[in-house]
């Protein structure tokens, strides 16, 4: 028996939420046009709209424009590159040949960051602190799929030292940049996550993350 709910969207609407999480990519190839700058007003809104605990609202995007910022910002992700790709060991050939940023490349560039004083919002974060991060993934999330669906590339960059890039960009003590966001116009959508396509990594099925009552007990593979 189908019980009718009033609150959902309409067929078409639901199919395009559903397309732009299934289409989202970590996007590392991007053209140089420019974005609408009503575009990507419509995007930070979209991130800022992101649920928060304590509505602590953690989320600080800085916008990057000048260009002698974004290739010391280039600067520090390669240097990163390199340490990450000695600590891989026998991978670390492999990895050097993957792309993994378009910082030069890419439109627009965004820092985000997380603001000093966070330890004054107690609210849900008394035993896990760490939800400002997760408050702020939330946002990074919502900015991801709304630049999918206006047909936008972007891609989180994680590689680099967060003391030297908030020493850079003259962040507060204690605050905490915890990503570089690519975002951009891009030449098309890769079919797969990147590193599925360049064999660095393969997905996990659903069904071996969901447990039923006890970890890793029963599945729920009934409803998968």
């Amino acid at each position: 028996m189908v019980i009718e709910n009033k609150h959902r969207f309409e067929s078409d609407e639901r199919r395009g939420v559903y397309r732009a999480i299934a289409e989202r990519r970590d996007m590392r190839h991007f053209l140089s046009d420019p974005i609408d700058e009503k575009i990507l007003a419509r995007l930070l809104t979209a991130a800022h709209q992101a649920g928060s605990v304590g509505l602590m609202q953690p989320w600080r995007f800085i916008r990057i424009t000048s260009l002698e910022l974004k290739q010391q910002i280039h600067q520090l992700v390669e240097q990163e590159r390199r340490e990450t790709a000695k600590a891989l060991g026998e991978r670390e050939d492999e990895f050097m040949c993957l792309k993994v940023e378009g910082i030069l490349e890419c439109a627009e560039l965004l820092v985000v960051a997380l603001p000093d004083k966070r330890e004054n919002h107690i609210f849900g974060r008394r035993t896990l602190p760490e939800m400002d991060i997760a408050s702020t993934a939330c946002a990074i999330q919502n900015l991801w799929l709304a630049a999918r669906a206006e047909g936008l590339g972007l891609g989180w960059v994680s590689l680099f030292d967060p003391h030297a890039l908030a020493q850079l960009l003259e962040m507060p003590p204690n605050s905490r940049a915890i990503a570089i966001l690519c975002l951009g116009h891009v030449e098309k959508f890769y079919k797969k996550p990147l590193l599925e396509l360049e064999n660095w990594a393969s997905a996990q099925p659903l069904a071996d993350v969901v447990f039923e009552n006890y970890w890793q007990h029963t599945s729920l593979k009934k409803i998968l």
